[in-house]
């Protein structure tokens, strides 16, 4: 598996830590201190699907590649604008990839890991050679906005990679999940509500957490997740130029870089800017990384990702 591009998208509403205490208890220092957080990117006039197709076509044209020659796409979300059709579909139709299987997988924040996991088994079956890949979040929408421990810490946006078939750039990769511990970062669906069960009108359900157990999970699954990668891969810790993790929480980042024993300049950020964008989050970095030139041929590279489920995923890459 080798990436060939990668693009990102995100809303043009930017609000910040003061903006958000104008509707809430809540401050700059309080959210920054405890997050790490700074501003969010909120979707005013953009939907999921809009940030998705545009993330895909400069994913695209960074690749070189047209929709045409894409015969897999594999979308990462918890927040796609219709239940059906999925998010894949749509992207499929807006790039015009006539030649794509396309479909939605939900892995919570760790669903870019599990798509580029998912991409990679089935190139290894020879039936698909070049896909893409996206974790795209509205999670705006899926916010109680009066709730300050859960809604200041999401924002918006969308990521997307174009794989390839030919190439060697994936050396490990680890994935695993925890249902037993799942309730802790929850969202219900739609209840049994019909002929047969009439409940009568019903309303939005909105994202639960509990962060003191979320942040348990990442602290104690991410570093034994990147060890294992590492160890399979045959590189030591020392050799990784950069940990391009999930962006929950900074605190969270800083024990994940303690227990490895690595400095904090190898773990770049971008929550400051745009917060938690679940599936997005690792892309949406990636794509910075690249941008800046922090990224250069022959670096390896760590991806982690970890969220609701509770499921994790780790990789090791060689640029």
């Amino acid at each position: 598996m080798k990436i060939l591009g990668i693009g990102s998208a995100l809303p043009k509403k930017v609000v910040s830590n003061d903006d958000l205490a104008e509707y809430m208890d809540t401050s700059d220092e309080w959210i920054r201190e405890r997050t790490g957080i700074v501003n969010r990117h909120i979707a005013v006039d953009e939907t999921t699907t809009s940030l998705s197709v545009e993330a895909v076509k400069r994913a695209l044209a960074a690749a070189k590649v047209s929709g045409e020659e894409i015969d897999l796409i594999i979308a990462a979300t918890v927040s796609s604008d219709y239940i059906y059709p999925t998010l894949s579909c749509e992207v499929q139709a807006a790039i015009g990839a006539k030649n794509a299987t396309a479909f939605d997988i939900g892995a919570g924040c760790s669903g870019f890991l599990f798509a580029l996991g998912t991409a990679d088994g089935y190139f290894r079956t020879g039936r698909y050679k070049k896909a893409v890949i996206l974790g795209a979040e509205t999670l705006s929408k899926m916010m109680d906005w009066t709730d300050r421990s859960t809604c200041v810490l999401f924002g918006d946006g969308a990521g997307a990679a174009v794989l390839s078939a030919e190439g060697e750039q994936l050396k490990a990769m680890t994935q695993g999940s925890n249902g037993f511990e799942g309730m802790v970062l929850k969202c219900n669906n739609r209840p049994v509500n019909n002929l047969f069960r009439p409940l009568g009108p019903q309303t939005y359900s909105f994202t639960e957490m509990n962060g003191q157990a979320v942040y348990k999970f990442a602290v104690r699954t991410v570093p034994g997740a990147i060890t294992k990668v590492l160890e399979e891969a045959h590189m030591s810790v020392d050799e990784v130029k950069l940990f391009v993790l999930h962006q929950a929480n900074k605190r969270i980042i800083e024990a994940v870089a303690k227990r490895l024993g690595q400095s904090m300049d190898k773990f770049p950020t971008n929550m400051e800017k745009c917060g938690n964008i679940s599936a997005a989050s690792v892309p949406t970095l990636l794509d910075q990384l690249l941008e800046e030139g922090r990224i250069q041929a022959g670096d390896k590279i760590v991806l982690a990702g970890f969220g609701a489920g509770l499921t994790w995923g780790a990789c090791a890459l060689e640029w």
